[in-house]
């Protein structure tokens, strides 16, 4: 009789696995076809670890296992990469001391004063909204009171939900997830709560004169190079990405924000712009990696208003697409060029993380 019942337990747990990994391969179908629509969508079951809210105790998470998936317009495949989750290490770059492009102090946050569940009465942010977002261009909201946002939620064309899952709204103006930056308003960014980009990561190999790949003489793996532009705005190096226009599906603002960067597609004639789509077309048609999904620690956020991103690999392994093509700065680019990826690279935000996954997935160098 107990030889009976074990048999009948590993069978259950035997059915029961296969539906969890069907399941589990179901949702990160579901997760990523809703990503490049511009979708949102939050999923947390029990048993399966969510890619939006659900925590983690480390900030990047990988493994061994590729799976495959299919969109209508790109192809791409994850590991398992998820989002910053909240309990990860307080955000820095979006509590540097002078906000980026003006002489605006933040207000002092210590490590331990960032997570809105602490309180602190003493906490006095300075209120800034760069004048470029005040004059309210078409690409930014008006204040908070003029109009009536729906935060949490897809408002028109305007997505204002976030990777992180919910957030809160306190006075009605939403509160940044990752905790205190020392600055209320929007400062640089134009949506009050998440302000959605895609950051296009093209790579290639390093080689010789002969074609043969370059070899690191220390780690011994092939060396990756990437697409770099220097930002206009602060003078650093960085993934060309931009941000993803109202109802915009992701795919699209991956390509748009490489040609407009990298390639200053804007600036060429019609037939020079053919032959230029033509080449990334077939680039962005290949599979793709999805290298990151979340929010972004960059020097930009506020209390009030903060960067996510969706980081994707695409990579021209024989050399013969986008490695072809002259680089040219273009758009909020003042240079572009090939970099090595190591791990001494200084880059933008949380670009630097974003390479080290891709190097590890493409067992290059780091």
């Amino acid at each position: 009789m107990l030889h009976v019942l074990i048999v009948l337990l590993l069978m259950s747990l035997s059915q029961g696995m296969v539906h969890f990994l069907l399941r589990r391969n179901w949702i990160c179908r579901v997760r990523l076809t809703f990503t490049l629509l511009g979708l949102p969508y939050t999923v947390c079951t029990p048993g399966v670890r969510s890619a939006i809210s659900c925590s983690s105790s480390h900030p990047f998470r990988t493994g061994q296992t590729v799976r495959p998936i299919t969109s209508s317009c790109y192809n791409l495949y994850m590991t398992s990469v998820w989002t910053m989750p909240s309990s990860a290490a307080p955000h820095v770059k979006s509590r540097c001391p002078q906000y980026p492009g003006s002489n605006i102090k933040r207000f002092p946050v210590p490590d331990d004063k960032v997570d809105w569940r602490h309180n602190w009465p003493q906490y006095k942010p300075v209120s800034y909204t760069n004048p470029s977002v005040a004059k309210k261009p078409a690409w930014a909201d008006p204040d908070i009171g003029s109009f009536s946002p729906h935060f949490n939620a897809v408002d028109g064309p305007v997505d204002r939900t976030s990777f992180d899952g919910s957030y809160k709204v306190e006075e009605g103006k939403p509160l940044n997830p990752h905790g205190r930056t020392g600055l209320t308003g929007r400062g640089l960014l134009g949506r009050w709560g998440p302000n959605h980009a895609a950051d296009p990561i093209v790579t290639r190999w390093k080689v010789d004169a002969k074609g043969a790949k370059i070899h690191h003489p220390v780690t011994k793996r092939p060396i990756l190079q990437f697409v770099s532009i220097k930002r206009k705005d602060c003078g650093e190096w960085a993934i060309p990405g931009g941000m993803v226009d109202p109802g915009e599906q992701v795919s699209l603002t991956l390509q748009r924000e490489f040609s407009e960067e990298a390639l200053n597609c804007l600036s060429v004639s019609p037939s020079e712009k053919a032959k230029i789509n033509e080449r990334i077309t077939k680039l962005f048609k290949s599979p793709g990696f999805q290298v990151y999904k979340g929010y972004v620690d960059d020097p930009r956020n506020t209390d009030n208003a903060w960067m996510e991103t969706v980081a994707v690999n695409f990579h021209d392994d024989s050399g013969n697409s986008v490695s072809e093509l002259p680089l040219q700065a273009g758009d909020d680019a003042g240079q572009v060029q090939w970099v090595d990826v190591d791990s001494s690279l200084a880059l933008y935000a949380s670009h630097s993380h974003f390479l080290e996954l891709v190097a590890k997935e493409r067992k290059a160098h780091w």
